[in-house]
């Protein structure tokens, strides 16, 4: 079984494209015979890791690729790192706002994804998609999932997975609800599903990314490793 996650909107837009995108993604590749279901998660802190860790625990996936929105960026985006931060410049859609709470208290600085990157991010660009792989999934409600999925899947043996962003949708930047000038890049929700297909089929081909052997960077080893955890937009 395959499991795909994307988020309810957020931030007073109407709409979020990463589960437009896990929607359009699961029906291509239940078309291609693969087993696949996706989860909407509440853009809530601790409420969408309780909700994806519900959805382990039903489904028993043996991959699974949570996708988020990223307003701002101009391609869809492997992320490589989870941090164990929680800091967020805006409310979540409960009304809380952390700043600097560990995701998992005592938990490890990061963890690598386990999805293969590099070889998905060539499988994406073959399908004529604008893709790169990013050292930073913010510290917003996407890297507090990221991070708990990781974490929990430490605990969960034989089972892969990682975060993938997506842009805003055309939609949203024609309704003016990515009030930027000038306007915000966008994509098709079709191109971030066949995106998310592809990092799909590549990742049940492929060996793990992981760039350690147990996926996670401790806090000496993330200062040493070189890995930017430079800033990014809000997601």
């Amino acid at each position: 079984m395959i499991l795909l996650t994307g988020f309810e909107p957020f931030g007073g837009q109407p709409l979020n494209p990463s589960w437009a995108a896990a929607q359009a993604a699961r029906h291509l590749l239940r078309e291609a015979g693969f087993p696949v279901t996706a989860v909407e998660l509440p853009c809530v802190f601790g409420a969408a890791g309780s909700v994806l860790r519900n959805a382990l625990d039903d489904l028993a996936p043996e991959l699974v690729v949570c996708i988020g929105q990223a307003g701002g960026r101009e391609k869809v985006s492997l992320e490589r790192v989870a941090i164990n931060c929680d800091d967020a410049p805006i409310p979540d859609n409960s009304g809380n706002q952390p700043v600097d709470v560990p995701v998992v208290p005592d938990g490890p600085a990061a963890y690598f994804t386990s999805l293969p990157v590099k070889a998905a991010l060539l499988a994406v660009d073959r399908a004529g998609i604008p893709v790169e792989v990013s050292q930073t999934a913010g510290t917003y409600v996407c890297n507090h999932t990221f991070y708990a999925l990781m974490h929990e899947l430490t605990s969960r043996p034989g089972v892969r997975g990682g975060f993938v962003h997506v842009p805003f949708a055309p939609d949203q930047v024609e309704q003016g609800s990515a009030a930027l000038s000038p306007p915000a890049p966008s994509l098709p929700v079709a191109s971030m599903a066949e995106a998310i297909a592809a990092v799909v089929r590549t990742s049940l081909s492929q060996p793990s990314g992981d760039i350690q052997p147990s996926g996670t960077i401790q806090p000496g080893v993330a200062r040493s490793s070189g890995v930017a955890l430079a800033a990014g937009s809000l997601h």
